[in-house]
């Protein structure tokens, strides 16, 4: 079998985030049950030399956007119109490969696929006959995982919401990342729920406990002193606005200046972007410079380490689609304090493996740490309980068995 898979991103070519890290575990999954992969994707920022997997093939269709685009504030229109051209382009390379018989079925992410499917619309003239599988992620053009969205953006992202919905129309399967986006994808989309398809994202468990050493956790700890008894807050992801980091760093205010935690503590981010000098001036200006540290973008073994010096996993965002941080965070046997948003409550349990707060709400947040850190026994209590959720039901063991059942059945 052979699958042409198009994403605007890949982990490690395009950095770290949820899309480039599941179109990175999607890939390998199927290379490694036996499928040809052919991964279409842009061309990485800087040179370099990465195997994504020695059985994956990967060619690269230049993204073309506008002068400035990566600044803060011109990511939605990026993708409101250099996205959709780009997948253009993408989609009729994918073409070209069905043509040429060197792909049985076309797997897109979001608008990266809408060159084919305009093709799909007429396949046997077109040549579009190999079946095709959408997934449109986390709807956040549509506003499923962001329903407090600005009227400007919503404007922005209109373009982007056309194109997905045209790559809907074509797909003859359409995957919802998470039970709690399923309505999403039905009422945004306008799909029968015959064609849609529930495989969450997922973790390579093994990959994640083959990075995770006792030689890389001792040279983090040494090399970002880490005192005896600290206890470390572990936060992940790219450094924007909706991601809530400046809601947490007003909670840990809070709780700094009322004495709602016991020192020696520490908030650790990992990541970088766009809103890095605002996070840090307030930072300042609560007094927490000592104790929030933002150490940038780090190495996978690296981000892995943290999480084993981690007492607890904290992620304030906003909003969020299916949230692989806070299944890694699981991963490690590591409670949860999370905002209750996108598919984060299909995953973190209250009274389970974890803490759930409204987004934005940085008393609730400052509660809910609180009450995590004054219980240690019960942070060990729900990580391993985290840890069994993601083994039974958000490995790749079981979502590549899933999609290489998908691709069967589509192609009957």
């Amino acid at each position: 079998m052979r699958a042409a898979v198009l994403a605007r991103a890949v982990f490690p070519l395009h950095g770290y985030g949820g899309l480039e890290r599941s179109v990175y575990d999607l890939v390998r999954a199927l290379a490694d049950r036996g499928v040809e992969v052919t991964l279409i994707t842009p061309a990485p920022s800087r040179e370099e030399a990465v195997s994504i997997h020695p059985a994956v093939h990967v060619e690269f269709i230049p993204y073309r956007t506008f002068p400035l685009a990566g600044r803060r504030g011109t990511t939605v229109i990026d993708r409101g119109t250099a996205y959709p051209l780009w997948g253009m382009r993408a989609g009729r390379r994918a073409l070209d490969l069905v043509r040429e018989g060197r792909a049985d079925i076309v797997h897109g992410f979001g608008a990266s696929v809408v060159g084919y499917a305009r093709a799909r619309r007429r396949p046997a003239a077109s040549g579009a006959t190999a079946p095709l599988v959408l997934n449109p992620q986390g709807l956040e053009e549509f506003g499923a995982t962001d329903p407090a969205r600005a009227p400007w953006k919503r404007a922005a992202y209109l373009p982007l919401r056309t194109t997905v919905r045209v790559c809907a129309a074509a797909a003859d399967a359409v995957i919802a990342t998470d039970r709690s986006l399923e309505p999403y994808v039905l009422s945004h989309l306008g799909i029968p729920r015959e064609r849609m398809k529930t495989i969450p994202n997922a973790l390579d468990l093994d990959a994640v406990d083959a990075l995770t050493d006792g030689g890389s956790v001792a040279r983090v700890a040494g090399s970002h002193a880490i005192r005896a008894g600290e206890r470390i807050l572990l936060s992940v992801g790219r450094l924007e606005e909706n991601k809530g980091f400046h809601v947490l760093l007003r909670a840990l205010g809070a709780l700094r200046k009322h004495g709602g935690l016991e020192a020696p503590w520490r908030w650790v981010v990992l990541g970088d972007g766009p809103y890095k000098s605002r996070l840090e001036k307030l930072a300042t200006d609560l007094g927490l410079r000592d104790t929030a540290h933002f150490a940038g973008r780090v190495t996978d073994r690296d981000m892995h380490a943290w999480h084993e010096l981690s007492a607890c996993f904290v992620h304030p965002t906003l909003y969020e689609g299916s949230s692989l941080v806070t299944l890694e965070a699981m991963a490690h046997s590591r409670a949860v304090v999370a905002s209750a948003a996108g598919g984060i409550p299909d995953k973190v349990r209250p009274g389970e493996n974890g803490w759930l707060v409204p987004p934005g709400d940085p008393s609730a947040l400052a509660a809910a740490i609180s009450g995590a850190l004054s219980d240690p026994a019960r942070l060990l209590d729900y990580g391993r309980a985290g840890r069994a959720i993601v083994e039974r039901e958000f490995s790749w063991k079981a979502a590549g068995d899933a999609t290489v059942a998908l691709y069967r059945q589509l192609l009957g």
